[in-house]
């Protein structure tokens, strides 16, 4: 008698245990910085991850004719590439299927080798650096151009529609900051050999008074002033230019090309002085699809898109697209197939090269007017 009152709480549990099995959990780790000068942006990823995995799990994506349900485990890499790798291994160690991540390319390009040690599949929504891809890790992925298209393309425009002749440079000295200013450079040279590079100075991703700087390339009189860093620093360099009565245009890229620039610097900064590059952008015939996106993301957190959020949502996407066309959630297995994927997106579609860069990535040229981020043109 007692043998088999055992026995049937043991068959209860192992009947719960079997349902509980019967649907495969796939969890996605998604790292941005949430906290720090650059929490916004990485608050907007999150928020766009979030909402592609809910997408998925309500319409009951199938992998090998199984409904499976998508997790997501959200790490915090503060743009500091210790914490970046710090959280990568973490991902690693809780056996997630794939990784969303990371913003900036300083963390993105260490991290990036800890994925690519345990064969974890990593899609990079807005990481620029040519260094990321230039590894040859077979697991990184990107869904932008690269800052050999962004830098070089804002350098010629600079020189070929801005008329620049004498050009100061500014770098935060980050991954992300130095490789865009030195592509920047390098297209204004090609476009222009004559060009002049008059100043180049240097700060950090953390500091907020430039005085220094920006005294000594007053001295030097140049036409336009390239940035290369994020808008929680080019917001209050471009505040301090207008202080100082300096009358150059300023150009930088898609880290200072923000919603809220023209509130971190002044409306009265940005107005008329700024062109910036956003390292993505849809064609016309695709601009219905991002229009939707941007409305339903206002409706669900009550803020307008930031930056990258549509990469996010369309990385999240892509990945589980590989998946079901590989009809498995396991790395091994759907890693070749996200290598060849082709998936139709909010941003367009979707295809990497050989290296893992996206195939034919878009920018989008933008200035300000009235205080408010305005599209200029879509350049391949």
């Amino acid at each position: 008698m007692s043998f088999k009152t055992k026995l049937i709480p043991f068959a209860i549990a192992m009947a719960f245990a079997g349902g509980a099995g019967a649907q495969e959990v796939v969890k996605i780790g998604h790292v941005g910085p949430v906290s720090g000068p650059s929490s916004h942006l990485g608050k907007d990823n999150e928020n766009a991850a979030k909402m592609a995995v809910e997408d998925l799990n309500a319409k009951g994506f199938k992998i090998n004719g199984k409904a499976v349900k998508f997790v997501l485990q959200l790490e915090d890499d503060g743009a500091d590439p210790k914490q970046g790798t710090s959280v990568a291994q973490k991902l690693v160690d809780a056996k997630v299927n794939g990784v969303i991540g990371h913003l900036n390319s300083g963390t993105t390009v260490p991290a990036s080798k800890i994925y690519f040690d345990a064969g974890i599949p990593q899609i990079s929504p807005a990481a620029t650096s040519p260094q990321y891809t230039k590894q040859n890790f077979n697991t990184a992925f990107r869904v932008v151009a690269n800052d050999n298209k962004l830098g070089g393309t804002l350098g010629a425009y600079a020189v070929q529609k801005l008329s620049a002749k004498k050009i100061a440079v500014v770098d935060d000295r980050t991954a992300y900051g130095q490789g865009v200013a030195d592509e920047f450079v390098k297209g204004a040279k090609k476009a222009l050999p004559g060009v002049q590079i008059v100043d180049k100075q240097f700060t950090t991703d953390k500091a907020s008074d430039f005085t220094a700087i920006l005294t000594s390339i007053k001295a030097k009189n140049p036409d336009l002033i390239f940035f290369g860093g994020m808008d929680s620093v080019g917001g209050p360099m471009l505040r301090q230019i207008k202080a100082l009565g300096i009358k150059a245009k300023f150009m930088a890229g898609d880290g200072t090309c923000t919603e809220p620039l023209a509130r971190l610097a002044g409306a009265d900064a940005v107005n008329g002085i700024v062109t910036c590059a956003e390292a993505g952008g849809v064609m016309p015939d695709q601009q219905k699809a991002m229009d939707d996106f941007r409305a339903r993301y206002k409706q669900k957190y009550g803020q307008e898109v930031q930056l990258y959020a549509p990469y996010v949502y369309d990385a999240v996407m892509t990945m589980a697209t590989a998946m079901a066309d590989a009809k498995s959630a396991e790395p091994a297995k759907y890693l070749p197939y996200l290598a060849k994927v082709k998936y139709q997106g909010v941003t367009g579609l979707i295809a990497f090269d050989p290296k893992g860069d996206i195939k034919d990535g878009a920018l989008t040229l933008f200035h300000y007017v009235d205080g408010k981020k305005t599209k200029m043109e879509v350049v391949k």
